[in-house]
């Protein structure tokens, strides 16, 4: 981790600094911007100059900032890389819907994988399966001619739980529907479309290989098949283990409900559950059983507390009890309670991590019943490309938004009215590539941040769900499976293929990527979040999955079958008995 200073010293310094540059002429948004990374605030007090949230910053864009034109330049394997990208539509919006259809959690994505692996295979690639030991994982590589730059594409296919939808439906309709007279759910939906994330990634990986092998072009590319995306898994331990080194850039996407780009950071997360043991009993006569429920309850309700005092408003704390027993009248001897802590650097979770952690503690002493925790996954915040995202978005108003047909338009304006939101439609336009906000004010998390300290990245988003509307919901599902996600995606190809392209015949725009991300990365030392001695949760895969990726169960970084949890708490005491009352 980044080492921190004494904050009163580094305080003084950046008023010092302000007072400099403002007598310079530099502009109060570049003053506000530097002293933001620094980790001054206007609340009495220290702060910390944080090394990760300075390098997010990234290099200045003064008042006024216009993005360079002329960047992304038309070639003839550009042209073909569009083109195969038109002619396959039919073949790339299928694996999006066969995707779409399986709808399968993180870690345990069998068909999903293979589906995405194999339309790599039939474009060239070899394709290795077990990257960094998740069997869903895999990688696949072209190589076309010799010394040319590697450039990474991220894939990803996990759906969430309880968000089965079905396509193109404006109002919520589960897909599936499991009934249980104590207990009914939805079934799992691709609600934050992975489905077309991945899709479009490998055929743009698939179009550059295309373009390079045709035009004679110097290149390797590299998919990244990744697992678990939802709960940050796949990446941050893949990057932990080298496997995105040596790469000289990499490209990702996710839907969203705008055509853009930019150079934003993401926060920092670490999740960790937390499980509270005690002794079970009967509901009717709890004298002296000890609930781990009430220990969960407790927990959460006391961490609620940290909000007004402990957390910045870059920070985000939201939790799930996962365990919390099965029917009233026994008392929960186990519960479980997940965590996702996230704040504007990894210096800044592990603070406010203490803090959950202090309150877990607190719990069971009050409860009577013992507790431990296990993190889970934890990443960084992002590191962005200014010069990467203007490339980007230089192609992205070159080729234009997606095509947004009149049946995606409708079935974006029914779903605004099913969930109150003014009827919009779809975003038809691209964003405006526009400096970061100077204060930090939080947000989402991704792995791909942990690749953006090793190799310069750019990431985009397009407008896959209605304007107004949010990820993580079933109006998203209904989405990702019908018209407005067949247009984002293909979009979203065209977008990441040009870019890919304009670095390979453009070597100098490459190097420039390159140099900005060695002076960005300069004075910051990565290491990853997760702990010593960490193993990533897995799940072990059925056997026609084994055969058919050539795998062997279990991989050698994991400890199977995991350790057991189970209580070994005695029954509370009331003190000595009463004596009788005559």
């Amino acid at each position: 981790m980044c080492d921190l200073h004494d904050p009163h010293e580094s305080v003084e310094q950046a008023k010092q600094a302000a007072e400099t540059m403002a007598a310079g002429g530099m502009s109060r948004r570049r003053i506000m911007q530097l002293l933001g990374a620094a980790g001054v605030t206007t609340a009495a007090g220290a702060a910390t100059a944080d090394p990760a949230m300075a390098a997010a910053a990234g290099p200045a864009a003064g008042d006024g900032y216009e993005p360079p034109k002329g960047l992304a330049k038309d070639s003839p394997a550009k042209t073909s890389a569009l083109s195969w990208i038109e002619r396959q539509e039919k073949r790339i919006v299928g694996l999006n819907d066969e995707i779409w259809e399986n709808a399968e959690l993180s870690l345990r994505e069998w068909k999903s994988s293979l589906a995405q692996a194999d339309f790599l295979e039939q474009a060239g690639f070899d394709v290795e399966f077990g990257t960094a030991g998740f069997p869903t994982a895999f990688t696949a590589t072209f190589t076309s001619g010799s010394g040319g730059p590697v450039l990474g594409f991220s894939g990803e296919y996990d759906a969430l739980p309880g968000l089965s939808q079905r396509k193109g439906a404006g109002e919520h309709a589960p897909l599936e529907y499991i009934h249980d007279p104590f207990s009914p759910t939805y079934g799992p939906g691709h609600g934050c479309g992975h489905c077309a994330l991945g899709t479009a990634a490998a055929a743009a990986a698939a179009a550059v290989a295309r373009a390079a092998k045709q035009h004679g072009l110097d290149v390797t590319v590299k998919f990244f098949g990744s697992t678990a995306e939802e709960q940050l898994i796949g990446k941050t331990y893949a990057v932990s283990k080298g496997v995105y080194d040596d790469l000289d850039a990499f490209l990702d996407w996710h839907p969203s409900t705008a055509n853009a780009t930019g150079w934003d950071t993401s926060t920092a997360m670490t999740a960790v559950t937390f499980t509270f043991l005690g002794v079970a009993g009967h509901g009717g006569s709890p004298l002296g059983n000890k609930s781990a429920l009430d220990a969960a309850v407790m927990m959460a309700t006391m961490s609620e507390f940290l909000r007004e005092e402990a957390m910045a408003p870059s920070a985000r704390l939201h939790w799930a009890i996962v365990n919390g027993g099965d029917i009233p009248n026994v008392t929960p001897e186990k519960a479980e309670i997940s965590y996702y802590v996230r704040e504007g650097s990894p210096e800044r979770v592990e603070s406010l991590l203490e803090k959950v952690i202090a309150v877990s503690e607190a719990a069971a002493k009050a409860s009577r019943t013992s507790v431990r925790h296990k993190i889970t996954s934890a990443c960084w915040n992002q590191l962005p490309s200014r010069s990467f995202a203007e490339l980007m978005y230089d192609n992205m108003r070159q080729i234009g938004p997606p095509d947004h047909s009149d049946e995606a338009q409708r079935i974006a304006k029914s779903l605004q009215k099913s969930l109150g939101l003014p009827q919009k439609g779809l975003h038809d336009e691209i964003g405006e590539l526009t400096p970061p906000n100077p204060v930090f004010n939080g947000g989402g998390s991704t792995d791909v941040a942990d690749i953006s300290w090793q190799v310069p990245t750019v990431s985009l988003g397009t407008a896959l769900a209605p304007v107004g509307s949010k990820m993580h919901t079933w109006s998203t599902a209904s989405c990702a499976g019908s018209a407005p996600g067949h247009a984002a995606l293909l979009a979203a190809a065209k977008y990441l293929a040009a870019t890919a392209l304009d670095l390979v015949v453009q070597p100098k725009l490459l190097k420039a990527l390159k140099k900005e991300f060695a002076e960005r990365t300069e004075d910051v030392d990565w290491k990853t979040a997760l702990p010593d001695g960490y193993e990533p949760p897995m799940y072990e895969p059925p056997s026609w999955f084994l055969e058919k990726t050539g795998q062997s169960w279990p991989p050698e970084n994991i400890t199977w079958p995991p350790a057991q949890v189970i209580s070994k708490e005695k029954f509370s005491s009331l003190g000595p008995e009463l004596e009788p009352q005559y």
